[in-house]
């Protein structure tokens, strides 16, 4: 198996499309109306999905030549030198710890490259595979966020996480990433 970080293309429409229908909770992190068409996704992967390295970097999680989740930091703000992490990987490929060594390696890329100081994520507090994503790519956990999200008409707590460059790196392989 070879898995790599790069950025999507307009060719992953379709993996993104699979894993929305195959994850109801993942659609509802699109806000459960997003993108449905083929050409949707596309518009949305050049759109949300980009590589602009002042404010997002977003790669997908490549394995043996298929996107199978995505990785990013987003809000990049450079007065601080903070960045908010995001990411998902598709059900047909969680469990194989691909999710935390995706989070530990944009996190070294973002220290290294773009600059940043303190990564931050969040995970609802009903997701504990998430929290286990977060601890293992080497974010400690900092407090909990009453009702921070809302997905369609529910609410949830987040419990936030925080990694600083000068953090000890995680003992998780770090993936390639190929721009």
């Amino acid at each position: 198996m070879i898995v790599t970080l790069r950025p999507w293309t307009i060719d992953d429409a379709p993996a993104l499309m699979a894993a929305r229908d195959g994850d109801p909770e993942l659609d509802k992190q699109f806000g459960g109306s997003g993108p449905v068409t083929r050409s949707e996704h596309a518009a949305f992967i050049v759109a949300e999905m980009c590589v602009d390295p002042t404010s997002q970097v977003s790669l997908a999680i490549d394995v043996d030549g298929r996107a199978l989740g995505n990785v990013g930091v987003g809000a990049i703000e450079m007065r601080h030198n903070t960045g908010w992490m995001h990411y998902w990987v598709a059900a047909e490929a969680r469990g194989a710890g691909l999710a935390a060594r995706a989070c530990a390696s944009i996190a070294r890329h973002a220290f290294d490259t773009l600059g940043v100081h303190r990564l931050e994520l969040g995970h609802r507090v009903n997701n504990p595979a998430s929290c286990r994503v977060a601890h293992r790519a080497g974010f400690a956990a900092e407090g909990i966020e009453r009702h921070k999200l809302r997905y369609g008409t529910e609410r949830f707590d987040v419990e936030r996480h925080a990694r600083l460059a000068t953090d000890p790196d995680p003992d998780v392989e770090l993936l390639p990433i190929l721009f």
